[in-house]
């Protein structure tokens, strides 16, 4: 039997060209208990390295200059005679899984990767290296025992990605289930994590019978981590603001929660808009993406950019509205960066140029044909391909 001293101390091997990876990498098998971690950042150097040292596991990236990991698992195979490669692949690029797998990788972690979901994988993989070695004359039992562990390796990949989809189903219930049909304004929102959860939200209120709130906001991180720091601000959110409470009042306070019950380095970025019936309005922008005001009245652009710090990293910071006005037929478009930052199969960005030129063509029409167009645009310009981060957009358009 395989003890779990045996896991910690089976021989782990970092490959990747960043140092900075390689860092976090072995970090974070320290904290889980590995013991015997070690890395190189030259791809050239593995098969040496595994020859003289016969790792149990491979951490292998597959995107490195001089030689990539399918040229680092071509020589692997010459050592493992056996045909059994201990490599656990990392990458970036969906469309490699497969054939990854068909070189001989024993699985993959996409990137960014969820700590949890790669300690397991590598517990799994070590687990069926080390019961390899330990059975390898006895054949049958071995591949009785390999199938027994990847039937409870595809139980567990299946119970995690319920409760993945659980989480998700209930982030989303926390977004407004109907848009709010608001005198003199017709309102559009959509928003689309990465991964099964995110860190984007918006949201809607009605201060008093006269004046609404708006925001939206953009918490760092991916994930589940990034989905609980949203969580916590779409609550103090709602328990904060009431008729009469500034919007600059609201925030500061924000802010020193954040400060003060955020892990460091976490922060959010945030557009924060108030309307009356009339266009007459303010914002805060915290440290967030401009936003886009188009007017019908000239076919032009004007930027409503951030004055602010984001929230949650300087407890000295405070916050101050800034007014603007939307006349008819003019449309506010607000978003969160992974919008431009959305990637094409040859990894170029949508970027913000495209998207002010998607506003100038279709805003004229009105908000429904401007979401179509943002979309349409969108889906054509990635192919469908995961995208490394949230996607979120709300677009108002003044009617009268």
């Amino acid at each position: 039997m395989i003890s779990p001293a045996d896991i910690l101390n089976a021989k782990i091997l970092i490959v990747d060209d960043m140092d900075a990876n390689v860092k976090l990498i072995e970090g974070m098998l320290r904290i889980a208990g590995y013991t015997s971690a070690h890395s190189t950042t030259d791809p050239n150097a593995v098969c040496g390295l595994h020859r003289e040292n016969r790792y149990d596991l491979i951490l292998l990236d597959l995107m490195m200059p001089g030689m990539d990991g399918f040229g680092v698992m071509e020589g692997l195979k010459e050592i493992e005679q056996g045909g059994y490669l201990p490599v656990l692949v990392i990458t970036a690029q969906p469309g490699h899984k497969l054939r990854a797998l068909n070189a001989g990788a024993k699985d993959f972690v996409s990137k960014p990767f969820e700590l949890p979901e790669l300690l397991a994988r590598v517990r799994n993989i070590l687990e069926v290296r080390l019961l390899h070695l330990q059975t390898k004359s006895t054949a049958e039992l071995l591949q009785r025992t390999v199938r027994e562990l990847e039937e409870s390796r595809e139980v567990v990949r299946l119970k995690t990605e319920q409760e993945y989809l659980l989480a998700r189903k209930t982030q989303e219930s926390l977004l407004p289930r109907i848009l709010p049909q608001l005198e003199n304004y017709r309102v559009h929102a959509f928003n689309n994590p990465t991964r099964f959860v995110g860190g984007d939200f918006y949201d809607f209120q009605q201060l008093d019978p006269a004046h609404w709130m708006g925001v939206l906001a953009d918490a760092s991180g991916k994930g589940v981590s990034a989905a609980l720091l949203s969580s916590m601000v779409l609550g103090a959110l709602a328990m904060e603001f009431n008729p009469g409470t500034e919007p600059a009042e609201v925030l500061n306070r924000l802010n020193q929660l954040l400060c003060n019950k955020s892990m460091p380095a976490q922060f959010v970025t945030l557009f924060l808009f108030e309307l009356g019936p009339d266009g007459t309005g303010q914002y805060i922008s915290a440290g967030h993406t401009p936003t886009y005001a188009y007017r019908s009245a000239t076919g032009k652009l004007e930027e409503l950019v951030s004055d602010g710090y984001m929230l949650g990293m300087f407890s000295f910071a405070t916050y101050r509205p800034s007014r603007f006005h939307l006349d008819k037929g003019d449309v506010l478009v607000a978003y969160t960066d992974g919008l431009i930052k959305a990637e094409d199969p040859k990894g170029e960005v949508f970027g913000a140029e495209r998207l002010m030129e998607i506003i100038e063509l279709e805003a004229p029409a009105g908000s429904p044909s401007l979401e179509r167009g943002l979309l349409v645009s969108l889906e054509a310009f990635t192919k469908g391909l995961p995208q490394p981060d949230d996607i979120t957009f709300v677009i108002v358009e003044k009617l009268q």
